[in-house]
Order: C-alpha cells, then sequence, then structure tokens
C-alpha cells in the first residue's frame, strides 16, 4: 500500500445535493419543497403556530417555578455502606466521609453534599461525617451498631432558638 493509493471506503462520504440546477437533476424548480407557501421560502419558523388559534403554550396557564436555593443530596443508604465495608472499599476503622464515599463508588454526580438514609442493614461500627447529616432513623441505626454520626445534625431536626 503506497500513500498515493489511500481512499475513503465505498459510500464514506456523501456528495451534498445541488438543489436547483435544472429539471433534468430531479430537484430543479422548487427545489424539492413542493409548491407556495410559507415551508417553501428560506427562514419559515413556524413551530407552535397554529393557524391563527390561540397557541397552546398561550392557552394554559404558567404554574409553579423553580427554586434557585433548592439543595440537593446524593443519597446514599447505611445498606450500601455495609456492603462496600464487606467488600473492602470502606475502610470501618477510620471516619468515613464524603471523600471515602465517592472513592467506594458508592455517589455518582458530584452534587451538593451526600446524605445518610435508613434502608439496609448496619452491622458494623463506624463514624460517618457528611455534609447532608443522615436522616434520624439513619442516625440511631448507627448509633445502635455502636458508631456516631459526626458533625451534621439530622437536616429534618427542629432548631431551638
Amino acid at each position: 500500500m503506497r500513500l498515493n493509493e489511500l481512499r475513503d471506503n465505498e459510500g464514506a462520504r456523501k456528495n451534498r445535493k445541488r438543489v436547483g440546477r435544472g429539471a433534468g437533476s430531479g430537484t430543479g424548480k422548487t427545489s424539492g419543497r413542493g409548491h407556495k407557501g410559507q415551508k417553501s421560502r428560506a427562514g419559515a419558523t413556524i413551530n407552535g403556530f397554529e393557524g391563527g388559534q390561540m397557541p397552546i403554550y398561550r392557552r394554559l396557564p404558567k404554574r409553579g417555578f423553580t427554586n434557585p436555593f433548592r439543595v440537593e443530596y446524593a443519597a446514599v443508604n447505611i445498606g450500601d455502606l455495609q456492603r462496600a465495608i464487606d467488600a473492602g472499599r470502606l475502610d470501618a476503622s477510620a471516619e468515613i466521609d464524603e471523600a471515602a464515599i465517592r472513592g467506594a463508588g458508592l455517589v455518582g454526580k458530584p452534587k451538593l453534599g451526600i446524605r445518610v438514609l435508613a434502608r439496609g442493614e448496619l452491622s458494623t461500627k463506624i463514624t460517618v461525617r457528611v455534609g447532608g447529616g443522615a436522616s434520624k432513623a439513619a442516625a440511631e441505626a448507627i448509633e445502635k451498631a455502636g458508631g456516631s454520626v459526626v458533625g451534621a445534625e439530622p437536616a429534618n431536626a427542629e432548631t431551638k432558638s
């Protein structure tokens, strides 16, 4: 094989369609656009237009809003923590923080924090420190196993002032 013999595979490159180049081309005169009307013209945009009838996006009322201050936590269940400890991906003797949980592959995309929830069983004594805290039931389950939740109040606990 020589450099001057290199070619694309057959059909790898397709010539663009040259429209409006005479009747013999098969796409002459109207260039495949039919006859007259808005759709046959250049720059025609009619999405949402309903022939003069009030469009559906104007007939329906606006509802709700997006809260710009919403905090989204990635959820990790205590059962997931126990499985990761059993598999050797988490060290139960060290403090389990967000970096350790991410390193164990329990959380996918980075969100604003991690919150521990109570689904599953926990039999290992662990110390957990996460920004999103733990649910009441998860904190109770961790403490029942002899562990603790450090530095994070349960997010739904009432604050006294």
